[in-house]
């Protein structure tokens, strides 16, 4: 069915034993990630169980803190682009000295403009900020930010 391929979706050999390794061996090739299973187990579409599992690499990449949503009872969201283009959200749930140091940052960068949002997410509980360059955790191999979270962000020099 899959034949040792050149694209998106590659097999590889069995390997049994040493999870660990072989997961650290696909974070430092750059893979997305690894699928361990149990060995009698089949695959079943759909099916939520612990035989199969999906195992994601993660990065952390910089990108323009350009607005912020927050909404009562919820997380607070940070959202972002990059080289200008909006590439999605990340969730702001970072220590609290972090959160307190970034809301100042926010409060001094607020700005009108919709600095790159598309329409969609220009919401009443959304507000534009200039640009704050933030790390962000990511699910890798995404064009997209994808269970993203705010680790940091640079502080003004």
């Amino acid at each position: 069915m899959i034949k040792p391929a050149q694209g998106i979706i590659q097999y590889s050999q069995h390997v049994e034993g040493g999870g660990a390794e072989f997961f650290e061996a696909a974070e430092k090739m750059g893979l997305e990630g690894m699928m361990p299973k149990r060995r009698e187990s089949s695959y079943r579409s759909g099916a939520n169980n612990e035989a199969w599992l999906k195992i994601k690499c993660w990065d952390i990449s910089e990108f323009d803190l350009i607005g912020v949503k927050r909404q009562a009872g919820k997380w607070t969201e940070g959202l972002f682009a990059r080289d200008g283009k909006y590439v999605g959200k990340a969730v702001i749930a970072t220590t609290n000295a972090i959160k307190d140091r970034l809301w100042k940052r926010v409060q001094q960068a607020r700005s009108s403009p919709a600095g790159g949002l598309p329409s969609a997410v220009v919401t009443p509980d959304v507000e534009r900020v200039k640009p704050i360059m933030a790390s962000v955790r990511t699910l890798r191999g995404e064009r997209k930010l994808r269970h993203a979270s705010v680790q940091n962000f640079r502080e003004e020099s």
